[in-house]
């Protein structure tokens, strides 16, 4: 898909442009999760990279947070950053070889994490950019089927929506309460500012970390969103994090085995029957009247 910037991604809005020779190779089906801070992102984006390797997919995850845990269940360790080892070799690039910075996890999955800047001095966005740049100079996206791309928190700015540039769909994580809603308001907002001139498009909602969905289930009714799966408050998710692995890996349980099912279901509808939202998102003061209880 050939795409020319026409115009900006927002009214107002200054935003980090990558490269487009280094857009991710066709094929590949790229996911960008999003969602408030906090609510699971990393924990989500882990079990659906296991769940894409459970279905005989070739995966990669990149971790787009500077305190690089996004990929720590299916590592088992906190892997070094691409801005920690760029800065190593005074960011000459051709001195790194491709297990300088992409690590084996779980399944197969392979992971990297970006890192950031230190807080203040630069742009979450050109790091992502020079990973997904360094991934494609070693050849590193050619054979893979899933590239996921877990963000950081509900920032909307230039920097942090870099991934979106690169994505298919986006997922966005919530819980069943206010805070969590208004932040996937915001972030639909920031999607369908860069659906004008990206392939990216909604995927649809996770709700995560909640028994009820009944707010969720209100919010997607009035803009146009589709719950995609639904993780409860459990404590196996819980216990995984601590045991630094992924659902797949924890003892089989009546509730771990519906956790696992949910992701393979779940990584099965990205793979063959999602089909792209059109959202229209609400004005703050709507999602105030909207939520809660009569």
């Amino acid at each position: 898909m050939t795409t020319t910037l026409k115009r900006p991604d927002g009214e107002g809005s200054v935003q980090v442009h990558q490269d487009p020779s280094v857009n991710i190779a066709e094929g590949a089906l790229v996911i960008a999760v999003y969602g408030k801070g906090g609510i699971g992102k990393s924990t989500t984006s882990s079990n659906l990279s296991a769940a894409f390797s459970k279905l005989g997919k070739r995966v990669l995850q990149i971790g787009c947070d500077p305190k690089h845990d996004s990929t720590f269940t299916l590592t088992k360790q906190m892997v070094p950053t691409v801005i920690d080892i760029l800065e190593g070799v005074d960011f000459h690039t051709e001195e790194l070889r491709p297990e300088d910075f992409v690590f084996d996890g779980f399944n197969g999955v392979q992971c990297v994490e970006s890192g950031g800047p230190p807080a203040g001095t630069g742009c979450g966005g050109y790091v992502t950019g020079q990973t997904v740049k360094l991934l494609k100079e070693h050849h590193l996206l050619e054979d893979t089927d899933v590239v996921i791309f877990d963000v950081l928190g509900d920032v909307v700015c230039g920097g942090f929506a870099a991934p979106l540039q690169h994505a298919n769909y986006c997922l966005i994580v919530t819980a069943n309460d206010f805070d969590s809603i208004f932040a996937m308001n915001r972030i639909i907002a920031a999607i369908q500012a860069k659906a004008k001139n990206y392939k990216v498009r909604l995927g649809g909602v996770v709700a995560n970390r909640s028994r009820d969905t009944d707010q969720i289930d209100r919010f997607n009714e009035r803009v146009g969103m589709k719950t995609m799966a639904h993780f409860p408050d459990l404590d196996a998710i819980r216990r995984s994090r601590l045991k630094k692995c992924t659902i797949f890996e924890m003892e089989s349980t009546p509730e771990v085995e519906a956790v696992q099912n949910e992701y393979l279901r779940l990584a099965g509808s990205m793979l063959e029957s999602v089909k792209p939202l059109e959202a229209e998102p609400l004005k703050d003061r709507e999602i105030f009247d909207l939520l809660g209880f009569d």
